[in-house]
């Protein structure tokens, strides 16, 4: 306090002689620091932990800006490293998610968060958690354990207790609605990015991937996908999410929260924006070729329209009319349903994954091998379905705790579903949030990325909207709560 007192008098000292001294003073020191920084660590290491503090002080004044750069870093650069080596490197999301729990942590300390909000799926929340502590520890004696699989188990779990700093954050609309808006648009800016690559020449689009090298992705040809990695069958759309599956169970979500806004009474953008959003968002997700996404995102969106957005109905049949008629979607069409009759080779090859992952769940039924790796000579960890994969991992008492999480989101949700149409613009948020969660679900059923030490932007997103979800139901049930900042929530509108 006294040092700020002290920049304050001299700043703002009537004599020019003392201010310009303090200005020198301060120029001086700053360059001294940042000169023995370098020399010591290097240009581009300084220049990374100028960044840092900066952005950790931004924080510090608004918990909202980590909130968006989490979101940010998620959906635009999941794999993003920073370019330097400390043992392992940090990626951009790890610094985004430490920073955020420091934040939030210190002012719990410091009581500036009030009373710390509950909900009823916290408790289940926390039994899945405690299992999948045990389950890694209890898993060590199959596997030695490595720098690499204790630090992506340590992202998984702060990517699950994202879900308790999301609940506890989010205590009104105007911020639920906030955040809702910044997915969204992110999700939008990934989608046309994953366009814009798609329509490029294949070595222009090679040549922009390859630039990310220097924040840890790959470069080369590999960057480029194709269906069955085959460069004669059409190119499958990736965007910087490195795979087109795990950019399709992004759109998945993401989509499904555009199109609730899209019909909802009130949407937290302004309709001329959601659509065009949506259409974006759309066109990305049939360009990854995704089976498995989607059908997460088919089952979503039929979910809304069958629920509550009648209007819906007519749009998805209508889209699904197009892509079985258009001749540019043909190829899309044969991909699908080579994949529905097993016929393709790569639906062969996830068949044998679910074989193999029922033989190692068999083996280990109860509390499965941990995170590290599989005991038996011919078994393995790894199989593109979630449910089978948190078996492996947690035994069929992990994947029930992980289920009963889910089933006390939704019951809970669908007992506070009369309460949500009390506000029109809460509505549309709980829908969408809701769709998105059990769109993710079904695509799990294809994919893994929502519980894989490996896409820890993919678990991370997963349980944020959780926290989302829940925030929703506990607002819809407390309006008192919702209404909280009205004129922060007339400004943000106003904005947009």
């Amino acid at each position: 306090m006294q040092l700020t007192n002290w920049f304050q008098s001299v700043f703002r000292s009537p004599h020019a002689r003392v201010s310009l001294a303090g200005v020198l003073l301060i120029a001086v020191v700053v360059s001294l620091i940042g000169g023995l920084l370098v020399a010591l660590l290097g240009g581009l290491i300084s220049l990374g932990l100028l960044l840092g503090v900066l952005f950790g002080l931004w924080v510090l004044r608004d918990i909202d800006v980590g909130f968006v750069a989490l979101i940010a870093a998620i959906c635009l650069l999941p794999f993003g490293a920073l370019p330097v080596n400390v043992g392992f490197k940090p990626t951009f999301l790890d610094l985004v998610v430490v920073a955020l729990f420091g934040v939030w942590l210190a002012q719990r300390v410091g009581g500036r968060q009030g009373k710390l909000i509950g909900v009823p799926i916290g408790l289940p929340v926390l039994i899945f958690l405690a299992l999948a502590l045990a389950t890694f520890v209890a898993g060590l004696g199959h596997a030695p354990l490595t720098q690499t699989v204790a630090r992506h188990f340590a992202e998984v779990v702060l990517s699950i207790l994202l879900f308790f700093m999301v609940v506890d954050t989010v205590r009104d609309e105007a911020r639920l609605a906030k955040f809702a808006r910044v997915v969204m648009i992110a999700g939008f800016l990934a989608s046309l990015i994953a366009i814009v690559l798609y329509v490029l020449p294949d070595r222009t689009t090679m040549d922009l991937l390859s630039r990310l090298r220097v924040f840890g992705y790959p470069e080369g040809p590999g960057v480029l996908r194709f269906i069955r990695d085959d460069p004669s069958l059409p190119q499958r759309a990736t965007g910087t999410s490195v795979d087109p599956n795990v950019l399709g169970g992004l759109l998945i979500m993401t989509l499904s929260i555009g199109v609730a806004q899209a019909f909802g009474a009130r949407p937290i953008l302004r309709r001329r924006w959601t659509w065009p959003i949506v259409a974006t968002m759309a066109v990305a997700l049939v360009l990854t070729f995704s089976r498995g996404s989607f059908l997460g995102a088919g089952v979503a969106l039929l979910g809304l329209g069958v629920v509550r957005y009648r209007r819906l109905l007519p749009l998805l049949a209508l889209a699904v009319v197009v892509i079985l008629a258009l001749p540019q979607t043909q190829d899309y069409v044969k991909h699908f349903f080579e994949g529905l009759q097993g016929e393709d080779l790569a639906t062969q090859m996830r068949f044998g994954e679910y074989r193999d992952a029922l033989t190692l769940i068999g083996r280990y039924p109860i509390l499965g091998v941990g995170f590290t790796g599989a005991p038996d000579l011919g078994t393995y960890i790894g199989v593109a379905n979630v449910y089978l994969l948190m078996a492996q991992e947690m035994g069929l008492v992990g994947l029930g705790a992980f289920l009963l999480v889910m089933l006390t989101l939704f019951g809970w949700g669908w007992q506070a579903r009369r309460a949500v149409r009390a506000g029109p613009r809460l509505e549309a948020m709980w829908w969408g949030l809701h769709a998105a969660l059990a769109g993710a679900l079904v695509g799990g059923v294809f994919d893994h990325y929502f519980f894989n030490l490996d896409f820890h932007h993919s678990v991370a997103f997963f349980w944020l909207l959780v926290g989302l979800a829940a925030s929703a139901t506990r607002l819809a049930l407390h309006p008192a709560d919702a209404r909280t900042g009205p004129v922060r929530a007339k400004e943000l509108d106003s904005r947009l």
